[in-house]
């Protein structure tokens, strides 16, 4: 298995634990030099526009944005859904700096012949 670490994520605001998790995963893996990829779909997509991720999970977790911008200073990259940041009709100029718009074939690219450590949310 390789050292690569991919976080599906499917949720957005309407679950901010769930939201939170999957970016503390995915901090812990860029934050130890694991190259991470998080894959964004559905209401996740909303997170790779900045300004978006402002909640504060529950008493005591770290807010969202620190998340975010952990993650992006740590080299973890933001993989959006084309069909569902088109569907929200969001801007492509709008997005993070770590972020790209890029469906399922880019993942698979980027994942290689190595494998990857997945975590879906």
């Amino acid at each position: 298995m390789g050292n690569k670490a991919v976080v599906s994520l499917a949720t957005g605001l309407e679950d901010a634990e769930r939201v939170t998790v999957a970016f503390l995963v995915a901090v812990g893996a860029a934050e130890q030099g694991r190259p991470t990829l998080m894959f964004l779909t559905k209401e996740a997509v909303r997170l790779a526009v900045p300004g978006f991720a402002t909640a504060v999970a529950c008493d005591g977790c770290p807010p969202l944005e620190d998340l975010l911008a952990r993650y992006e200073k740590a080299g973890g990259r933001l993989l959006v859904c084309p069909i569902c940041f088109e569907a929200r009709k969001l801007d492509k100029g709008d997005l993070n700096g770590n972020a790209e718009i890029g469906g399922t074939v880019p993942m698979w690219q980027w994942i290689g012949d190595e494998g990857a450590t997945t975590f879906s949310y």
